[in-house]
Order: C-alpha cells, then structure tokens, then sequence
C-alpha cells in the first residue's frame, strides 16, 4: 500500500543530485497537471460546442488519447521519489536496520532492471511509429510525440531508481535509520501528528484572519 513519506536530506553529493532531480522531476509533474488542465477546458469546449452550435471539436478523441500519455507517465518519477506508488509492505513494514535497506536496494534494482527492458521497447515503439509516420484515425494527428513522452519518462525514473539505489547502498553500509534521498515510511502515529499539524495550522491562520 502506499503510504506516508519522508526524504531526509544533507550536505553529501547524493542529496544535492537528488534536490536537482526532484527539480526537473517536479517540472514534469507540473506539465503533466496542465495537460489535465487543458482537458477539461477542451471537454468543456467540446460539450458545449456540440450542445449548443451543434459543432464538436475535430478530432476531440485523438487530442484525449494522445494527452494521456502525458499526464500518466510525466509524474512518475516524482511519484516513485516521494514513495506514493501502491506497494505492499506488509512485511517490509516490519523490518528496519540493514535488513530493511537490503530488501529495499535488491527491489530497486529489480524495478530498475524492469524499467530499462520497458524504456527499450517503448523507444521501439516510438522508433516505428516516427519512421512509418503513424497518425491517428480522426484528424491524423501524428502519435509519435505521445509516444516519446513513454521512454523518456521512464528515463527520468531510472535515473530517479540509480539515485535511490545509490542511497540504499549508502544506508547498507553505514548502517542507521536514516538514510538520506529515499523514502522513509512513516509511522501511524507520525502521518496523524502531521495532519494535527497541519490542520491546527490551517485553523489558526484562519482564525488570524478572522480576528483581523
């Protein structure tokens, strides 16, 4: 399951490429949440436009399916740094110490390895469709920009998987509870701390606001 984290930082090489990273990946996620934007103003336009002047926007299926490469795949680099992805840790939730971080580097790798095989047959896929120049059905929208957004995304997950490889190696080797550019799963009694937290903070904002 997914659950509640924490990235820890410090001086050292690895958490300055991380902060770097996170920047680039934060981007991707931000462009990803226009496109989602963008489509509903185009939803909008289409409904309407049809409702009322009978007139639908051309080609409003191929605009969807071609954006939802984006909005699926921009984000999941910073997903994967900020450990919301759904994972069962029934059993990894129960370790700690060198043993946790062991389990956690050797599933990194795996994932990375899985992620490598996936970047190679998605640039494939790009690569036959930019070289065939493969079009959508409706308004012959090319496919092959949607397509590149697969394999570079996952290149941008990769990388994010070397650089907590990288980190779970440290955390092997040094031993401790606190390893730095990783995701750090919180306890029950942390995640509602942090939401008191946040929800007496709102509260007393509020009622700044309101004395003013």
């Amino acid at each position: 399951m997914s659950g509640s984290h924490t990235i820890l930082q410090d001086d050292s090489m690895l958490s300055r490429i991380d902060r770097l990273v996170f920047k680039m990946e934060s981007l991707l996620t931000l462009t990803g949440g226009i496109v989602i934007f963008l489509l509903v103003f185009l939803a909008t336009a289409n409904v309407l436009g049809r409702w009322i002047f009978s007139w639908p926007i051309s080609g409003y299926i191929d605009w969807v399916e071609q954006a939802m490469a984006f909005f699926a795949f921009l984000g999941i680099a910073f997903t994967q740094r900020e450990g919301g992805h759904i994972r069962m840790d029934m059993i990894v939730g129960h370790i700690h110490g060198r043993s946790l971080w062991v389990t956690e580097l050797i599933s990194t790798i795996l994932m990375l390895f899985i992620t490598l095989v996936l970047i190679y047959g998605s640039f494939l896929h790009f690569l036959r469709a930019f070289q065939i120049g493969d079009s959508s059905l409706d308004i012959n929208l090319p496919t092959w920009p949607a397509k590149l957004v697969v394999p570079f995304a996952l290149t941008v997950l990769a990388l994010r998987l070397v650089l907590q490889i990288w980190g779970y190696a440290r955390a092997v080797k040094d031993g401790g509870d606190h390893p730095v550019a990783v995701p750090l799963i919180e306890s029950a009694a942390d995640v509602a701390a942090a939401e008191a937290d946040s929800v007496m903070g709102s509260y007393s904002s509020d009622s700044e606001r309101n004395d003013s």
